[in-house]
């Protein structure tokens, strides 16, 4: 016949007691960021050689949907040598043979690549050469290949940065020829001073409007 049975209790309560509040659940979190531990190496926005007469600077802010920056945000850059050459040198990630301590790019080789965590302010700087557009790509205007990395998002975005002074070939270029004017403008550097150039990251547009989203691209 069915037998009566007692639930145990937990550890430390008394029978007859009242149940133990429960407990809060764990805050919902996103992947990373680690960019800080790892990814960014010494002269990550150093792609220039070292004392090259032709340096220009590139920087900017990345924002959210508020328009607040994003201080732990990672930009990747990537672009074609002078002579328009996609292969790039290798030396951006060199590692000490003796500890294995990342010790960056030597200085000298043009790799085309950089990597650049914003700062508190949700600031970045780049030294680069000039950009070129892709060999065998006449119609394409001169432009830096970016990624971000940032809280929030899973997936990575890329984007262009173009540069006011190519205005013939910014206008025959296949990608921003097919935006609207006011969408390709979030894609166009602005010139800030000799050799340098302002451009920021919009992750989403803000609510008022003040600040469109970047165009951001999608790779098929």
């Amino acid at each position: 016949m069915p037998r009566a049975t007692t639930r145990p209790q937990p550890a430390g309560r008394e029978p007859g007691a009242a149940p133990a509040a429960p407990l809060a659940p764990t805050p919902s979190q996103t992947i990373g960021p680690f960019f800080g531990y790892a990814l960014p190496f010494p002269g990550g926005g150093q792609i220039a050689p070292a004392g090259h007469p032709d340096t220009v600077t590139v920087h900017g802010l990345v924002r959210d949907g508020t328009g607040a920056p994003v201080p732990d945000a990672l930009l990747e850059f990537w672009q074609a040598g002078p002579d328009g050459s996609l292969t790039g040198a290798p030396g951006s990630l060199r590692h000490d043979p003796a500890t294995g301590a990342v010790i960056g790019r030597d200085g000298v080789d043009f790799t085309g690549f950089g990597r650049v965590p914003t700062d508190a302010d949700g600031r970045y700087v780049l030294r680069t050469l000039p950009a070129t557009a892709p060999a065998g790509r006449p119609d394409a205007a001169p432009y830096l290949a970016v990624c971000v990395f940032a809280r929030g998002l899973l997936h990575h975005l890329a984007t262009r940065v173009y540069f006011p002074e190519h205005a013939t070939a910014n206008a025959a270029d296949p990608l921003l020829g097919q935006l609207p004017t006011e969408r390709a403008r979030t894609l166009l550097a602005r010139a800030d001073g000799p050799g340098r150039y302002r451009f920021d990251v919009q992750l989403q547009q803000t609510a008022d409007g003040t600040h469109e989203e970047t165009v951001f691209l999608a790779f098929r």
